[in-house]
């Protein structure tokens, strides 16, 4: 038996000339320690958040990486006419040499927010999927049970047409002005928490739209397309309408999360969706058009109306800009609560059609009121004179 002769192969030798191969304090660490955690331990969340969007006044020494075509890099922080602490201080000097020149001085505000749900990637995934899994089983298990079929005429028809409606409110806010702000927001932070708020607007409109389809395949005579209609001409909703056409074409990233969680979703939203659908339902017979509806009403009410305080929390108490801010979104105020006020005034006939009345209309939106004010409290700011229509 002959064997092969041995092949000259060059021998891999290490130098330890590689990168890694250098042993230095945190060689062996487990933990990112580039950030200040919000709390004793640093969390999942900010390891995954914090600081993956990069500032040139913050670590970014070699400027911005990417532009826009007139010049300006990134993310502009004149996207907002807010300021948070530090803003304002130009770009540090770049030049061969310099060495980052300029960048003895800590972040500006804007880097100091955290989401106080402290959402990524994962929490998204895992929310949403239990949200539908169960909004899922309620509508199998109602199917099963045929618990439509205890629906009187008059309750189908409200469904068909003002549920179904406000599919259109979750679907245009969601993606054209939640994730419209979301890319244009300055850190990663603000990012991820918008962008959590834009998919819970687009899932809820999914929500309702699938729920449309099964109601047409289990009620006879229920018209699918109906909220078409609505939308585009009952009197009724031509308030709400025009309002949330209003909200997408704000260009103000900060304005638009403002009149959106602050402004619209108290005094329109969450009156809909609470003091008419989910009290009227039930009294009609109807147990499964709740669940729908307040998953997105949980979804607005525990998690992003709790990152839009904490976020505007600090620039109504910025070290530098807190007066500037109050008075800018005391501006914004007076053109948004007037305009939320009339359109929610307009939705008024709703509260007359179903055959089991809910609460008065004027109990509803004195709640609905008195909700805002308190958001307002919270953030320091005054209650606008325009709340009083």
């Amino acid at each position: 038996m002959t064997t092969a002769p041995e092949r000259s192969v060059p021998k891999v030798v290490f130098t330890d000339a590689e990168a890694g191969a250098k042993e230095f304090p945190d060689s062996n660490a487990r933990m990112f320690n580039y950030y200040t955690p919000a709390k004793r331990k640093q969390s999942k969340y900010e390891d995954v958040t914090v600081e993956v969007q990069p500032d040139p006044r913050h670590y970014l020494a070699q400027g911005w990486l990417y532009g826009f075509s007139d010049g300006r890099g990134g993310y502009p922080l004149d996207w907002t006419v807010l300021k948070a602490w530090g803003s304002d201080r130009p770009e540090p000097e770049r030049y061969p040499g310099s060495g980052g020149r300029g960048y003895d001085w800590p972040a500006h505000g804007w880097h100091e927010f955290r989401d106080p749900n402290e959402e990524w990637e994962l929490t998204l995934y895992r929310y949403n999927a239990n949200v539908v899994r169960q909004v899922n089983q309620n509508i199998d298990n109602a199917r099963q049970t045929k618990a439509f079929e205890q629906w009187s005429p008059n309750w189908v028809r409200f469904v068909e047409r003002n549920v179904g409606a406000w599919m259109h409110v979750d679907h245009g806010l969601g993606l054209y002005l939640y994730a419209n702000a979301n890319r244009r927001a300055p850190t990663n932070m603000h990012n991820n928490a918008i962008s959590v708020n834009s998919m819970h607007r687009i899932r809820a409109a999914q929500d309702l739209a699938l729920y449309n389809l099964t109601l047409t395949e289990e009620i006879d005579g229920f018209d699918g397309s109906a909220h078409l209609e609505v939308w585009n001409s009952d009197p009724a909703w031509q308030g709400v309408r025009e309002v949330a056409e209003q909200l997408t074409g704000i260009d103000d990233w900060c304005e638009a999360i403002f009149a959106a969680n602050v402004v619209f979703e108290p005094l329109v939203g969450e009156l809909f969706r609470s003091s008419l659908v989910q009290h009227a339902a039930p009294r009609n017979g109807d147990f499964v058009t709740p669940t729908i509806v307040g998953a997105a009403e949980y979804d607005f009410a525990e998690r992003d109306l709790r990152y839009t305080v904490a976020m505007f929390e600090l620039l109504t108490a910025d070290r530098e800009f807190a007066d500037h801010n109050k008075a800018i979104m005391a501006d914004w105020m007076a053109t948004w609560v007037p305009r939320a006020i009339a359109a929610a005034r307009k939705l008024q006939p709703l509260w007359s059609q179903p055959d089991a009345k809910p609460p008065r209309f004027e109990d509803g939106l004195d709640a609905a009121k008195s909700r805002f004010a308190g958001i307002l409290s919270t953030l320091s700011l005054e209650v606008p004179k325009e709340l009083a229509q």
